[in-house]
């Protein structure tokens, strides 16, 4: 699968960020992005504990990574198109506060246009719900927990698409 760059969507840094396909060599950049968040630090660790993003995972879902001019990655997210979920999404705790979030998030709902997808569901980290009601998430539910990986009640959530 080749990477197709879809465009240049600002800047992070003084440098041009683009977010293009995954390819299948990113698998160990995006599990070690995972695994480096500070988000998922003390009680919320073992959520991700021994993640990982396979190549088998990025042949399979709509995974897209933002990179800055160096191609450094500076964040990527997962859509699952049926049904509609934002599976994955994560920043670079680096790259956090210089709209890389949003902009992933708006190219996300410019891919779920495309695939004629009126919403699209996300269970939210319990400390990333602002961050999605600030993109314009509304609330619909709770995910109740799910022992022993998941230890907390999650918000569901749903980002409608225009």
């Amino acid at each position: 699968m080749a990477s197709r760059v879809t465009g240049v969507v600002g800047r992070a840094r003084g440098e041009a960020v683009l977010i293009r396909r995954a390819t299948l060599r990113d698998a160990r950049r995006l599990t070690r992005l995972i695994q480096l968040s500070s988000a998922y630090e003390g009680p919320y660790a073992p959520m991700i504990a021994g993640y990982r993003v396979g190549p088998d995972y990025i042949e399979t879902h709509q995974v897209f990574v933002a990179v800055d001019d160096d191609s450094r990655v500076l964040g990527f997210y997962s859509l699952v198109l049926a049904p509609p979920e934002l599976d994955l999404m994560f920043v670079a705790d680096d790259a956090q506060g210089l709209g890389i979030g949003r902009r992933l998030i708006d190219h996300m709902t410019s891919q779920a246009r495309d695939a004629g997808l009126d919403g699209v569901r996300v269970v939210s980290h319990p400390p990333a719900e602002g961050f999605y009601r600030s993109v314009g998430a509304r609330r619909i539910g709770t995910e109740a927990a799910n022992p022993p990986a998941v230890m907390w009640d999650r918000p569901e959530m749903v980002i409608p698409i225009a």
